[in-house]
């Protein structure tokens, strides 16, 4: 039986303010399953209302009360993983180890920012005897949050546990193909405490729904996770409204390997970006440049451990049926410009994965830096390997993209590996596997966006910093 899901504003569930709804489907069946309500600018007006409301005296609460709020949250995604993995398998088709530590992450989010919330304060400036002068970080009020398809629940609890963390209301609207375990969290979070009003959750597309969420006028910041061109869009909408933005917008980034690395362990990494998501991940180093000498043999394993993945037990289908022929338009491409695959190149052909929109895992070897494929964010199972014969000439691979978002380099000389970093121009270097977790800000360089989520930075990204200067003794304040 097929369930509709309504809105979730003020506290409760809300029924689309034109009566309309839109089907949700299971990629890896491509069967229809539920359905969810077809946001529109007058369901934006309600839930911004209520969050208008409800926002002065969540901000008015100590942090520690906030923060307690957080962890019962938290406590709540916890207990209810495997419904919040039931609902994103029914309209992502992950598979079950992916989407259990993407259920842990976003609790994680919750947990994090309850802790570091209370060290988060301002500051005192010295100006002298007679004179008290501090900063202190106040929220923007009502931020709208508007997330993608491919990481539903955590890259809303990325936005959501910092905004709320720092005493802002928040209206979000996630992707029109996912949203039903963002609906679900607000639904817990009232349960946990959230004060109504203070989470609403609008569904629908981006021209009904995210638009007006961003042009609203009580809306006082906006955090957009997806693709450029809807991102200038947004930024565009911003500029002229006067508003801050957080864009992050995705990457074609570069995982480099030298000769003296560990190759098993980078061939690892390399084959994760294949099977971590299908590829559908903003951050997927999916450019691969190996040093000459060793390059074949690099992607020997590489294409060893691709060709052991198993469609539905290690990777799953592209989420959305226009993302499935966007990646066929790549091999399309690629084919026409002369590229020919060492593995994979197509979908699949039989079997049960046949039945659903699952690419076959590709690697194309030693290509040209100027082809379509090596250059455009695919965002989804290709990778693309380039062969490169000095540590400048890496570094110029590296950076010869328009993104800047992630680079991982592996090289058993630590100091090269660490002057590579400083020099490729992303948000995120990670060197011989080193990790990249909540803890650690995560935002771009150039076309993969600006400001900054997860860490400790997060927490700046939606408050605004007051100074406040008090003249204690009986002169004229300065």
């Amino acid at each position: 039986m097929t369930t509709r899901h309504d809105h979730w504003i003020d506290g409760k569930p809300s029924a689309p303010a034109l009566g309309a709804y839109l089907p949700l489907r299971n990629p890896a069946t491509r069967r229809q399953g539920d359905e969810v309500a077809a946001g529109s600018s007058s369901d934006v007006d309600l839930a911004v209302s209520a969050a208008v409301a409800a926002q002065p005296a969540w901000a008015r609460r100590p942090a520690l009360e906030r923060a307690g709020t957080l962890h019962r949250i938290a406590d709540a995604i916890e207990a209810h993983a495997e419904e919040f993995a039931t609902l994103e398998r029914s309209c992502t088709g992950k598979v079950a180890t992916q989407l259990a530590a993407e259920v842990a992450m976003s609790a994680a989010y919750f947990r994090y920012y309850a802790g570091v919330l209370p060290a988060f304060h301002g500051r005192t400036v010295d100006q002298g005897a007679g004179t008290l002068t501090y900063t202190r970080h106040e929220p923007f009020g009502v931020v709208g949050v508007i997330t993608p398809w491919n990481l539903p629940l955590n890259q809303a609890c990325r936005a959501l546990a910092p905004a709320l963390a720092t005493g802002n209301a928040v209206v979000a609207k996630p992707s029109e193909h996912t949203p039903v375990s963002t609906l679900l969290l607000a639904r817990l979070a009232s349960e946990a405490g959230l004060p109504d009003g203070v989470l609403g959750v609008v569904s629908g597309t981006g021209p009904d729904a995210g638009t007006p969420l961003a042009a609203h006028p009580d809306v006082r910041r906006v955090a957009f996770t997806g693709s450029v061109r809807v991102g200038r869009h947004l930024a565009s909408l911003a500029a002229d409204r006067l508003i801050p933005l957080t864009l992050e917008l995705g990457g074609k980034s570069p995982l480099v390997v030298f000769a003296d690395a560990d190759l098993d362990r980078a061939a690892g990494a390399a084959a994760v970006a294949l099977a971590l998501n299908a590829g559908q991940v903003c951050s997927a180093t999916t450019r691969l440049l190996v040093e000459d000498s060793v390059h074949d043999e690099l992607v020997a394993r590489v294409v060893e451990r691709v060709e052991r993945l198993v469609p539905g037990t290690d990777f799953g289908p592209m989420i959305t049926e226009a993302q499935y022929e966007k990646v066929l338009g790549h091999f399309a491409e690629a084919r026409a410009e002369g590229a020919v695959p060492v593995c994979g190149g197509g979908p699949f052909e039989s079997g049960s994965a046949a039945r659903g929109q699952f690419i076959r895992p590709t690697v194309y070897a030693r290509v040209d830096p100027g082809l379509e494929v090596a250059r455009e964010e695919v965002f989804g199972p290709i990778l693309v390997t380039m062969p490169f014969t000095s540590e400048a000439e890496a570094l110029d691979l590296a950076n010869d993209t328009p993104y800047g978002l992630v680079a991982h380099v592996w090289s058993g000389d630590t100091a090269r590996g660490l002057r590579l970093a400083e020099g490729i121009e992303a948000g995120q270097v990670s060197v011989n596997g080193g990790p990249l977790t909540i803890e650690t800000p995560f935002g771009g360089f150039k076309q993969s966006g600006y400001g900054r989520e997860k860490g400790f930075e997060a927490l700046g990204e939606y408050t605004q910093t007051k100074t406040v200067s008090v003249c204690l003794s009986g002169g004229a304040a300065r």
